[in-house]
């Protein structure tokens, strides 16, 4: 039976100010501006910039970047993304994955992380628009791996298939919340859909990833079923991070997370039996991704 630490400190319940540990430096830096001026010139969205991330000082530092896909508006209204929401006005652009896979080039990368905003306008989801991207990331860059992090397609699994069958090196779905918070986290989503997006990826032989964030309010006998859950999906890598609220119209952080207490849950989750739990403060869904392959 796999317990718990009793010398886990308890969640910090005050969260009128940051805790120590979730204090991050300001983005600087030659290869951050270099960064940042690649992604404007080729007119380019990225999940860290849109999302708010507080790594992209640190990743975009060392010259990496997630490259999201379909637009820079979201149909879904989820209560913790400041992603933009609505209907897009645009349809499918094209030369998207023409100019992701320049900018990766010519920022050298060797492993591409490519999200996307929720497309449910459309009955594909925009799947093609993925699957074009990373066949031109692989014609650009010799020995590229790619991980997608993907929306549910609504379950439409024939759109799910499209991204399948461009075979990612690893699939990403994130669940991002225990079941009893989503109806006010991720209103537009379910649950049970997401695990069988993550089992029909496994199915298919795909190194298949999944992350939540913790502070929202829920129990850590939650997040021990969860992790059962994604243990009978098959799922390979669990991230786990704690919630920040983006502004102050997005949900409020109900507890700071302390450290040890995401060491016990990346102790936990691996003796569960996922092979790999990418859990901290910090953590956010692409964070260490080529760590992940």
């Amino acid at each position: 039976m796999i317990k718990e630490l009793d010398v886990i400190p308890s969640e910090v319940k005050d969260t009128s100010r940051r805790p120590e540990w979730l204090r991050v430096k300001l983005p600087t830096g030659r290869t951050f501006r270099e960064v940042a001026d690649i992604i404007r010139d080729h007119k380019l969205n990225t999940v860290c910039g849109e999302a708010r991330c507080p790594n992209m000082g640190e990743c975009w530092g060392n010259g990496t970047a997630t490259f999201m896909i379909l637009g820079d508006v979201c149909t879904r209204s989820c209560g913790f993304c400041a992603i933009k929401t609505g209907r897009p006005v645009q349809g499918l652009d094209w030369d998207e994955p023409n100019r992701v896979a320049n900018a990766a080039k010519l920022m050298n990368l060797k492993h591409v992380v490519i999200t996307s905003v929720n497309r449910d306008e459309r009955k594909d989801g925009g799947a093609p628009i993925f699957a074009e991207t990373l066949k031109r990331l692989r014609e650009e860059i010799e020995g590229v791996t790619i991980e997608v992090l993907i929306p549910d397609f609504r379950g439409v699994w024939e759109a799910l298939q499209i991204v399948i069958d461009a075979k990612p090196e690893v699939l990403n779905h994130n669940l991002e919340t225990v079941p009893s918070l989503y109806r006010i986290v991720r209103p537009q989503a379910k649950y049970h859909r997401s695990l069988e997006l993550l089992r029909r990826c496994k199915d298919q032989g795909l190194r298949t990833k999944t992350g939540i964030m913790v502070g929202l309010g829920e129990t850590k006998e939650e997040v021990y079923q969860l992790m059962d859950d994604v243990v009978k999906a098959g799922v390979d890598v669990l991230t786990i991070g704690q919630y920040m609220q983006p502004t102050k119209m997005h949900l409020p952080v109900k507890e700071w997370v302390h450290p040890d207490v995401f060491a016990e849950y990346k102790r936990i989750g691996e003796a569960k039996g996922i092979d790999h739990v990418e859990s901290g403060p910090l953590v956010r869904s692409s964070y260490h991704a080529e760590r992940h392959l």
